[in-house]
């Protein structure tokens, strides 16, 4: 074991004896507010085997948010580490992923090791391939999870068919124009369905991963870890923490919003597209594309 390791996964294990009161208390009046986590049982020894499906255009805080949350787990009594992770990927070939990140998968999916957690990131690669991958993984994992839109690569699985789900806030209408057999979450941090689970955009995978920990080792270890890593967020304890995106944006003369996706546009340089006599701007020329292709479905679209 590197120096390094052992003296991080001292520290975690020291929070648990000395963490302060005010923490502990807090963290007991979250477990009142919000539902107890279904236990998942770790194995008896050894550590957890968690997978990052990686492709060309991964974003980084998709990954590497949770990546950090598992590999900062420690748990009294277990020698090792909680948690392995490895990144899979479709071929070993390098992948550039947000911002220009390079990295070079650990396995393939011919080679990869049977996962207990798969994490799903927001990519590109929506191949038949890697669906068919998340498929004959989930058979035996614990848990499947996807962070941002990752849940539209994960939906294409047919995991969450008849299920509850979330995604980014800018990504409900499409999400719930594509795949209408998934009830779409607004203003939900994660929505956990038991053996899949989805998380809003972004920093929410933080807190999804943090929800894993503790259905595996239990609170006091996921306010350990959260505690370990100077993390104050309380969306891993409260699901529907996201309130804020609860309730869709509306466009406006003064604050106009692309009809796609409800972001912010520069009314200055912003696409556009006149239908029906209104006037409709656009975050890309991508979006403009795909709302001049049937722009019914996208006026009527999403919820």
């Amino acid at each position: 074991m590197k120096r390094r390791e052992f003296l991080g996964r001292s520290a975690v294990l020291g929070v648990l004896a000395a963490i302060p009161s005010s923490v502990l208390a807090s963290a007991e009046r979250g477990a009142k507010a919000a539902p107890p986590a279904v236990p998942l049982t770790p194995p008896a020894h050894g550590p957890i085997p968690v997978a990052f499906l990686v492709s060309d255009g991964a974003v980084v805080i998709d990954f590497c948010g949770p990546w950090e949350v598992f590999q900062d787990v420690a748990v009294p009594g277990r020698e090792s580490g909680a948690f392995s992770l490895y990144t899979v990927a479709e071929t070993a070939k390098p992948i550039r992923t947000s911002a220009g990140m390079k990295i070079v998968p650990d396995h393939t999916f011919a080679d990869a090791p049977a996962p207990k957690v798969v994490v799903i990131p927001a990519q590109g690669g929506h191949t038949p391939a890697a669906i068919e991958w998340i498929r004959r993984a989930a058979k035996t994992a614990d848990m499947t999870m996807s962070v941002c839109t990752g849940a539209f690569l994960l939906a294409k699985t047919g995991l969450l068919s008849g299920k509850s789900a979330t995604t980014h806030h800018s990504a409900f209408k499409r999400f719930a124009m594509d795949f209408e057999d998934i009830r779409l979450v607004r203003g939900a941090r994660w929505v956990d369905s038991g053996s899949v689970a989805t998380a809003g955009g972004l920093s929410s995978g933080i807190d999804l991963a943090l929800h894993v920990v503790e259905r595996y080792f239990g609170r006091a270890v996921a306010t350990a870890t959260a505690y370990q890593m100077e993390y104050q967020g309380e969306g891993w304890k409260h699901a529907d923490a996201n309130a804020a995106y609860a309730v869709r944006r509306t466009s406006t003369d003064a604050h106009p919003l692309c009809a796609v996706c409800d972001m912010d546009v520069d009314r200055a340089s912003a696409p556009r597209s006149v239908y029906k006599g209104k006037t409709y701007l656009f975050c890309s020329p991508e979006h403009k594309a795909q709302f001049d292709k049937d722009p019914e479905r996208w006026l009527e679209g999403g919820i």
